[in-house]
């Protein structure tokens, strides 16, 4: 009897070592997934900064490019409608004179 007892407190001792190295390995196993989750959200995270800054700064050229574009062509029209004005200002205002007394 007592070497039954004995063994039945053996097993019992062996089942809690047991559960005691599952439990470690499931910690550790649990720690090793956190760490490689954030080692693939931080790799992710500074890949996306990078292409964040890739495109910053082609739509910064773009919109630079776009800008001047507009701008010389407003520097143009403007060239365009002084010169149209010095060339036709004295006509202009002749024909505003001739309706309004009409």
């Amino acid at each position: 009897m007592q070497d039954m007892i004995r063994k039945i407190v053996e097993a019992d001792t062996e089942a809690k070592a047991m559960d005691e190295a599952n439990r470690k390995s499931a910690e550790e196993e649990k720690r090793k997934i956190e760490q490689e989750a954030a080692a693939i959200y931080n790799s992710y995270m500074e890949s996306a900064k990078r292409e964040i800054v890739k495109n910053n700064a082609y739509l910064e050229k773009r919109y630079f490019k776009r800008w001047t574009d507009i701008t010389a062509k407003q520097a143009s029209s403007l060239i365009k409608l002084r010169m149209d004005y010095e060339q036709n200002c004295d006509r202009w205002v002749d024909e505003i004179v001739r309706r309004v007394l009409e």
